[in-house]
């Protein structure tokens, strides 16, 4: 009995070893590898292109108003900042990203500017001893006054009754000379041979055919206090009802006694205070000419002589008709394509 029970144990015993032994073994967790740790790299921003406008403190409200107006516009399509100075000096070029700038007089020294920074594009209006090269662009210093003076020639002989119209210019210029045969071309232009029905004694005694316009130089001389009576030529003896004043003697006493004597006038320039009967300016537009060359300064393009377009304004629209005004338009549009010859029309 004994031996038996001796025998059930040891199978019970090798039983429970052959079950402990079917265990699975236990597979020791892996520990995770450490993740090296990448400092971040440092990204600089791209600075934004920055363009500069030049005025003086003084200019009028209303042209400051429009140059800066006109900057910002062009600056903004091109994706740039825009800044505008009453000064300029060489610690102001440090500025970051700064590409263009646009200078108007006085001079802020545009030429020391631009050599101190050639990577910078400068655009001079009407400064004078600037010229274009390198990285200074400069506004052309022709006015254009043989388009000026055709069109003027043009415009009076539209306006006034059988073409009475007249021209003052200085004497002994060679330029005021091709201007004068301009303003008559334009005259011719418009209106042919224009004759008139009557014809004054003046033109049957002299044969002047066709009689207009009539012209006055005044000499280089003359005082010019005293150049109203040259006015009261053209006005009282060859009966001169619209007047175009040259330039270079165009001053405001002038062009207020011309106005107050109930004559019209067409000028290069508007004076402070406009005379009566000023039908229009004809003008280069500085406006226009940043418009034109904008493109070229951002790119990076200098050294370009800039011509202004000219433009009409101050048009007194009692004496210039809407219909009127789309004649003259046409017809310097025409002059600006080259499409008329102001020594030939």
């Amino acid at each position: 009995m004994r031996q038996r029970f001796t025998i059930f144990l040891i199978i019970m015993a090798a039983a429970i070893s052959a079950c402990g032994g079917n265990e699975p073994a236990q597979t020791p967790t892996p520990r995770p590898s450490e993740t090296p740790i990448v400092p971040p790299t440092s990204t600089s921003t791209p600075t934004v292109p920055l363009a500069i406008l030049v005025l003086p403190a003084d200019l009028d409200p209303e042209t400051s108003e429009l140059y800066q107006k006109t900057v910002y516009d062009l600056a903004q399509a091109s994706d740039m900042r825009f800044q505008v100075r009453n000064s300029l000096d060489v610690d102001d070029l440090t500025e970051p990203g700064l590409r263009i700038v646009i200078a108007l007089p006085p001079d802020p020294g545009v030429v020391a500017l631009a050599a101190a920074a050639p990577q910078v594009q400068f655009l001079a209006l009407n400064i004078p001893d600037v010229s274009a090269g390198g990285n200074v662009s400069a506004l052309a210093s022709s006015s254009q006054l043989d388009i000026v003076a055709f069109l003027a020639g043009y415009t009076a002989a539209l306006v006034t009754d059988e073409y009475h119209i007249g021209m003052i210019l200085p004497k002994d210029d060679p330029d005021a000379k091709r201007a004068a045969a301009a303003f008559r071309n334009g005259m011719i232009y418009y209106c042919g041979l224009c004759r008139v029905i009557y014809f004054p004694a003046f033109c049957l005694v002299e044969n002047l055919q066709p009689c207009y316009p009539q012209n006055i130089e005044i000499p280089a001389e003359e005082d010019p206090a005293r150049y109203n009576p040259y006015a009261d030529y053209l006005i009282l003896q060859r009966d001169v009802d619209t007047i175009f004043v040259h330039p270079s003697v165009a001053t405001p006493d002038l062009l207020t006694y011309i106005g107050v004597t109930g004559d019209w006038l067409i000028g290069a320039a508007t004076p402070e205070e406009r005379p009566g009967g000023w039908i229009m300016t004809i003008q280069p537009d500085e406006i226009k000419a940043i418009q034109s060359v904008w493109l070229q300064l951002a790119g990076g393009q200098g050294g370009l002589t800039v011509q202004s377009p000219l433009s009409l304004s101050d048009i007194d629209a009692t004496l210039l008709s809407p219909g009127e005004q789309r004649l003259v338009q046409e017809t310097l549009d025409k002059l600006q394509n080259g499409l008329i010859n102001t020594a030939n029309p």
